[in-house]
C-alpha cells in the first residue's frame, strides 16, 4: 500500500483475517479428502449427470452372452479368485438391493477380471475395483482414483456393520454413492458404519483374505499402501451357494 494509516491498517488486518479463514477452509477441504482416502475408501472421481445410473429396488435380471443372474433371492453368492487363492462372499441382496445389483452387473460383465488389489492397509482394509489397475498397467500414481463410470446412490442399513471380513463400497466420501471399488474389512472398523455401504461378507477362504492383507506395500507418488508386487483379482463369478 502506498499510504500507512490506521484505517488502512484495519483494512489490512481484515485482509489478513480473510486469508486466515480461507486458509482454514483449504486445510479442512484437504483434510476431508485425506479422510475419505484414509477411511477408505475413495477417492475415485465423483459422478457426473452423464454417467449416473440409478438401479431400481425391484427385481433385476442381468444378462451377458453366457450368464444370467436373477436378483430375486434375499442372499446371493460370488467366488472371488485371486493370485493367492479364492474366497467366497455372501451378498445381502434384500437389504442392499441397489449396491448388490450394481456389483452383480459388474461381475457378469467381467469388469473385475485382472484388477489389482491396489490398496492394502494392514489390520484395516484391502481394496480393489479400479479399472486403471487392469493387468498392473496404467499410471500407478493414479491407482485408486478411477471407477466404472456407473454410479449408484448411497445405501444404508443399520443392521449391517463394518465388521471383520465384511464388504463395503468405496466412495469419494462419507455417505456418497459408490461405483466399482469395494473393500474388505480386516478388522472391526465400526467407525465407518453409516458412511459406507456394507453389502456382503466373506464366508469361506478367510486365510486368503488374511494373506492379501499382509502383502508388502509402498507409496507411489502421493498414493500410499500400494502392493510392491501387484496381487490381482483374476476373476469374480456368481455361484449357486456356499
Amino acid at each position: 500500500m502506498a499510504m500507512v494509516n490506521k484505517p488502512r491498517r484495519r483494512k489490512q488486518g481484515g485482509h489478513g483475517r480473510t486469508y486466515l479463514v480461507l486458509g482454514i477452509i483449504l486445510v479442512l477441504v484437504v483434510a476431508g479428502v485425506s479422510y475419505a482416502y484414509v477411511a477408505g475408501l475413495g477417492p475415485f472421481k465423483p459422478p457426473t449427470s452423464a454417467t449416473s445410473t440409478t438401479f431400481s429396488t425391484s427385481t433385476v435380471t442381468t444378462k451377458t452372452a453366457t450368464t444370467t443372474t436373477s436378483l430375486t433371492g434375499s442372499l446371493l453368492y460370488a467366488r472371488v479368485n485371486t493370485t493367492v487363492g479364492s474366497f467366497d462372499v455372501e451378498l445381502f441382496n434384500s437389504l442392499m438391493p441397489k449396491t448388490v445389483a450394481n456389483f452383480v452387473n459388474l461381475v457378469n460383465q467381467g469388469f473385475y477380471n485382472n484388477l489389482v488389489w491396489h490398496r492394502i492397509v494392514k489390520s484395516f482394509v484391502i481394496q480393489t475395483g479400479d479399472p486403471a489397475t487392469r493387468n498392473g498397467g496404467g499410471n500407478r500414481a493414479d491407482w485408486g482414483y478411477n471407477s466404472s463410470g456407473v454410479y449408484i446412490p448411497f445405501e444404508y442399513n443399520a443392521s449391517l456393520h463394518n465388521d471383520e471380513y465384511y464388504l463395503g463400497m468405496a466412495s469419494t466420501g462419507a455417505k456418497v454413492g459408490g461405483s466399482s471399488q469395494f473393500y474388505i474389512n480386516l478388522a472391526n472398523n465400526t467407525s465407518l458404519d453409516g458412511s459406507y455401504a456394507v453389502f456382503g461378507k466373506v464366508i469361506s477362504g478367510f486365510s486368503v483374505v488374511q494373506a492379501l492383507g499382509k502383502v508388502p506395500v509402498e507409496t507411489v507418488g502421493n498414493v500410499a499402501d500400494e502392493p510392491v508386487t501387484p496381487v490381482y483379482v483374476t476373476s469374480i463369478t456368481m455361484i449357486s451357494g456356499p
